[in-house]
């Protein structure tokens, strides 16, 4: 995730630390620890806005057990070895002393031309979530291949509303875990079925590349009325951002249902990458204003604790 100050005012620090503090609150393991990852945010964003006399760019990626904050700015480089500890009753330059007391990994790097890049670890654990990775069903809960429509297999408001439904009663009898289990087996074998369909589709034959990856889950979920699009893309992560849930406003209702994009996501990376984590950074269910999925593809996955994991029999 990135976002610009621009400018770079001491209410537009004060609205990102907000923003971002909330994100870390609903994804840490230890609420309290988000208390002291805010202070380190603070300062980092406090002290760019203050000196870098310009533009300020902060990036947060969670992709690890603890998030790295990145902040970029204009200003003048110094080395963290410089740092005195601050004077008894001084008010001053007890910000980045104190950031290091907290155990926050940290380091400074100048930029070739103008500025600096300021890196630092965030004191703060992500929340360990059980992962769901069922065997695809050979049973085909969808229309054959050949119904298929040019942009894959369509969506009905009836059956949208059926879904909802079942995931709802599903929570209510049985509880959310039990929910999320139920919708992770029909997102693997609903997930194998679409990407027979791209194969076909694509005369697509042997391993999909990540690129290829990323295309098959926007032909998906496109066809079914989601507007997902690419963030970033490389050989070892597709960062995914979404502006409508194909459940529409009804997802809000059963936030469960996430887990049908976390299994479709997970089942086609892992099926290609032997072994995929999924990681649902933001989401509409939850009142986010658009939906962030991070997929970390094989050895990417496999050294990542956090997020839903999947393994190549999916």
């Amino acid at each position: 995730m990135e976002w610009l100050l621009a400018p770079a005012t001491p209410a537009a620090a004060s609205a990102l630390r907000a923003e971002l503090t909330d994100f870390l609150r609903r994804h840490a393991q230890e609420r309290d620890e988000v208390e002291d990852a805010g202070m380190v945010i603070s300062e980092l964003l406090g002290n760019a806005v203050e000196h870098a006399g310009g533009p300020v760019w902060v990036s947060l990626d969670w992709s690890a057990a603890r998030p790295t904050l990145v902040v970029h700015d204009l200003g003048p480089s110094f080395h963290l070895g410089d740092l005195p500890v601050p004077a008894t009753g001084s008010i001053r330059g007890r910000g980045l002393w104190l950031v290091r007391q907290l155990g926050t990994e940290l380091d400074v790097v100048a930029k070739r031309g103008t500025g600096k890049q300021v890196r630092g670890v965030l004191p703060v654990t992500r929340r360990v979530e059980v992962s769901f990775d069922p065997p695809r069903r050979e049973v085909n809960p969808l229309p054959a291949l050949d119904e298929a429509g040019p942009r894959g297999f369509g969506r009905e408001s009836f059956l949208r509303a059926l879904v909802v439904e079942l995931a709802r009663t599903a929570e209510n009898r049985q509880g959310p875990s039990a929910t999320e289990e139920m919708v992770a087996q029909v997102g693997a074998t609903v997930g194998g079925q679409m990407e027979e369909e791209y194969r076909r589709a694509r005369d697509v034959v042997g391993r999909l590349s990540a690129a290829q990856v990323a295309e098959c889950y926007l032909r998906l979920k496109s066809a079914i009325g989601g507007d997902f699009y690419v963030i970033s893309l490389d050989d070892d992560r597709i960062v995914l951002g979404n502006r409508r849930c194909p459940f529409g406003d009804t997802v809000r209702r059963a936030p469960a249902l996430c887990r049908m994009t976390s299994s479709v996501f997970g089942g086609i990376a892992a099926r290609n990458h032997g072994a995929a984590v999924v990681l649902l950074d933001e989401r509409i269910a939850v009142g986010d204003p658009e939906c962030q999925v991070t997929v970390l593809l094989g050895a990417s996955a496999r050294n990542n604790p956090g997020g839903h994991h999947y393994r190549q029999g999916s």
